[in-house]
């Protein structure tokens, strides 16, 4: 069935919409760059994805993503001699990627990020995620926030807007703060450094959202208006709830028997337990900020990634030009 309200009125969609076996064709002659080992290094807990997938899928993504750089390059060069800039800075092109927890942004982040630095031209792909612009646990704690944790107003907004406006205009070494998912906090003056990538793939739950517009016509800018492209990663709501119970279960099974891990806790229930807290967790905050706050910023992304009960993408919606 085609992706609900997308494609409600298919005749008056912005959206154009492929099978999986549809889509897998216009891969043409791109190689495949990445070999089963590396695939498995990529993927996340739980997503199975494998070669077959990123043959099917993702390097008709690449092929389109090339195109869409190379027609960026193009317009880049031409405003130079419009301007006629001697010293004109090339920006980076920047890929945001959003969806919901356990949806498996993460992976397609990291495969991307393999498959665009290894075309033929060589560019330097970095990957920045938004969990390091969350407020600090402290912050959060203050402020009444920690089952907020993940809703747009849990994150430095600021922070966001800096980084990337600054990436944007071809600044060096801009720092993007990095956070650990054991201790699930920011870590204190604790960077990355990106320096003028070609390309920079931008992922995380809100990358997508608007705000309210102010009535005097003030400028109000949204973390996608320094987005070239962008994707969404999506799925039946049921079934991103199966997979996060799962990967919760698996997660106390590993990450969580470590003793600086947030969630220590939860191994030491038992099975029955530890499932209700991650119903709780599911219902209390995640369904809670997919429904309100990501779900809804999927009809403004350029390309749709719509998964199946297997986890593996079974139709792409791609927006018309």
């Amino acid at each position: 069935m085609p992706m609900d309200q997308l494609a409600n009125q298919l005749k008056y969609s912005p959206y154009r919409f492929f099978s999986a076996g549809e889509w897998g064709a216009f891969r043409a002659d791109t190689p495949m760059t990445l070999n089963q080992d590396e695939v498995a290094r990529l993927r996340s807990l739980g997503d199975p994805i494998d070669l077959e997938e990123v043959g099917r899928i993702y390097l008709s993504l690449s092929r389109l993503l090339s195109a869409h750089v190379e027609s960026s390059q193009l317009l880049f060069d031409q405003r130079k001699r419009f301007f006629k800039a001697q010293n004109s800075t090339k920006t980076p092109f920047i890929i945001g990627i959003a969806g919901s927890v356990a949806v498996g942004k993460s992976t397609t982040a990291r495969v991307l990020k393999e498959l665009l630095a290894r075309w033929p031209s060589s560019p330097k792909v970095d990957l920045v995620t938004t969990d390091g612009f969350l407020l600090p646990n402290e912050i959060l704690r203050r402020e009444n926030l920690m089952e907020r944790k993940g809703f747009p107003e849990s994150y430095d907004i600021g922070g966001l807007l800096r980084f990337l406006s600054a990436i944007k205009s071809g600044a060096p070494d801009v720092r993007a703060p990095l956070y650990s998912h054991l201790t699930y906090d920011v870590l204190p003056n604790r960077y990355v450094a990106i320096d003028r990538p070609d390309i920079l793939i931008f992922e995380g739950l809100n990358v997508l959202q608007t705000r309210d517009l102010p009535k005097d016509g003030k400028i109000v800018p949204f973390l996608s208006d320094f987005f070239d492209f962008s994707i969404y990663i999506d799925a039946e709501v049921e079934l991103i709830h199966n997979w996060y119970i799962e990967r919760f279960m698996r997660l106390r099974q590993t990450a969580f028997r470590n003793p600086d891990s947030f969630f220590h806790r939860y191994c030491q229930l038992s099975e029955d337990s530890a499932r209700a807290v991650a119903e709780g967790l599911w219902h209390n905050i995640n369904l809670k900020n997919l429904r309100e706050n990501i779900q809804p910023t999927r009809p403004r992304a350029d390309l749709i990634l719509r998964k199946g009960s297997d986890h593996l993408v079974e139709e792409v919606a791609l927006r018309k030009l």
